[in-house]
């Protein structure tokens, strides 16, 4: 029998400890530690990592101090635009929508894409449609708004930026990032989900590795990883499949893919960002290239971790 585990990321960027707000940080231990800790009990009961992993992003996409769900960014129309994906590793089949806005909890519609379509990825109105006709909850796009959210958007249009999630010239505690969870059961069995707000001023309509197995989310039977920073970048660079192709083809350990990807092939396309990933063996790791990255994980029945900064473990 595997050695259940579960690994979740709120997002990595610019996170300083000396300019983090105490009582926010409190904050994100606090729901870190929380999701982490509800996938941990899912996943000791004998849940399926697919279960683990869905469910934890859900928890992600509900908490509005991350980029996905309630509290996800605003376009330049100053509306929602959300995007999600899961994988099962166990038989690679993949769900996603993209360009979401009256969906509450997008990793559901990934997850009944990939369990009742033919399909892998569904966009816009298309996906809303397939996700009220799988009986999911639906709201209006106002729903995911939070006045921090506003308050970002209306910096980024005065100063002419578009703000990725985890950058900008915002303060700290209003940097948030795409969220994700990667998992391994006691099965044996790899899944990962991901899911993101986008970047704030986007232009509507973009749509970045988020959704796109591969690039921000992938599964296999060697490893599960769920991406988060220049969705450009990690499109570009297949960043999720590379680490699993680097292990597969070139004998590679997921340390030597991951450090591989995150500190050499991303940096040098001019991004940055961070990943979770579990092999098949149970060896978890959560590799950054940003000063921070909200993280969590926990290893079968032992006490749960939650970091926030680079000098954390």
């Amino acid at each position: 029998m595997a050695i259940a585990t579960i690994a979740i990321h709120g997002g990595a960027g610019a996170i300083a400890r000396a300019s983090m707000d105490a009582d926010k940080e409190l904050l994100y231990r606090q729901a870190l530690l929380q999701i982490v800790a509800s996938a941990q009990a899912l996943l000791a009961a004998g849940g399926s990592a697919l279960d683990a992993v869905t469910e934890a992003v859900r928890q992600l996409e509900e908490c509005p101090l991350f980029n996905a769900g309630k509290g996800a960014v605003l376009t330049h129309a100053g509306t929602h635009e959300l995007d999600a994906s899961v994988m099962d590793g166990r038989t690679r089949e993949a769900g996603a929508v993209a360009c979401v806005g009256r969906v509450r909890n997008p990793v559901l519609a990934a997850r009944a894409v990939l369990e009742t379509s033919p399909h892998v990825l569904f966009t816009g109105r298309g996906a809303e449609s397939f996700a009220e006709q799988q009986g999911l909850e639906m709201v209006e796009n106002s729903f995911f708004s939070t006045p921090e959210r506003r308050a970002q958007l209306e910096q980024a249009i005065a100063t002419q930026q578009t703000l990725l999630d985890h950058d900008g010239t915002l303060p700290p505690d209003r940097k948030f990032g795409t969220v994700g969870a990667v998992a391994l059961d006691q099965a044996g069995n790899l899944a990962a989900a991901t899911s993101t707000g986008g970047m704030t001023n986007k232009q509507a309509g973009r749509v970045g590795d988020t959704p796109l197995p591969g690039a921000g989310c992938y599964a296999s039977h060697l490893v599960a990883v769920s991406c988060t920073g220049t969705g450009e970048v990690f499109m570009r660079t297949l960043a999720a499949y590379d680490i699993a192709a680097q292990m597969e083809y070139g004998g590679l350990s997921l340390q030597q893919a991951s450090d591989n990807v995150i500190h050499e092939k991303i940096p040098a396309l001019g991004g940055s960002g961070g990943l979770i990933a579990i092999d098949a063996s149970g060896q978890l790791v959560l590799p950054f290239n940003s000063e921070g990255m909200y993280r969590g994980y926990a290893v079968a029945d032992e006490l749960p971790v939650v970091a926030i900064y680079r000098e954390e473990s």
